[in-house]
């Protein structure tokens, strides 16, 4: 594929790179003007709207699933925000700003932002927030984090990850095309 080729001519150019510069071995770089093929660009994967609704709609079955409220929150956030999963794990009660609807999360890069929250996602996190179990006084400050797993110490991703297979498949969505990041 031409990705791959890509990659490997890249690595050529800067091996010789290096030969040339930094070695000393070589006064002639001869890879300098080795092209890159052209690479071909893909769309992204996305649920559609009816998905989405499907998706919402059979994660919040409270007969199959005790956490089924914690869960409709997660994919609520997911859907709705945009939020990567370290930010979704990282997310303390501290960082919501419930007069003003926003939420603010530590993003890639040790990056501060800030996420203005829908009614949907607000009416998610205030039912589940009714029903959260108070977290454990540990190392991690479980008790400061929003999501809490059944131990009730702060949800992991590998969690989250099992979460949102489930309510794909649930769904009848397919986990393998879709996945958090998808989300």
């Amino acid at each position: 594929k031409a990705a791959t080729r890509a990659r490997k001519a890249s690595t050529i150019r800067i091996f010789f790179k290096f030969l040339t510069q930094k070695a000393n071995l070589l006064e002639l770089n001869p890879a300098q003007n080795l092209e890159n093929p052209k690479l071909d660009r893909r769309l992204p994967k996305y649920l559609s709207l009816e998905d989405s609704r499907k998706l919402l709609e059979n994660t919040a079955n409270e007969d199959e699933n005790r956490n089924a409220i914690r869960d409709l929150a997660i994919i609520t956030l997911f859907l709705n925000c945009g939020i990567r999963l370290s930010e979704l794990v990282g997310i303390n009660t501290t960082d919501i700003d419930f007069s003003e609807c926003k939420l603010t999360v530590i993003g890639k890069g040790n990056k501060e932002r800030t996420i203005y929250l829908n009614k949907a996602c607000m009416k998610a996190i205030n039912d589940y927030r009714a029903v959260r179990p108070q977290g454990k006084k540990d190392t991690k400050n479980s008790d400061k984090a929003l999501f809490l797993s059944e131990r009730q110490t702060r949800i992991g991703r590998r969690t989250v990850q099992n979460i949102v297979d489930r309510e794909l498949h649930n769904a009848g969505l397919d986990s393998k095309q879709c996945s958090v990041h998808k989300l």
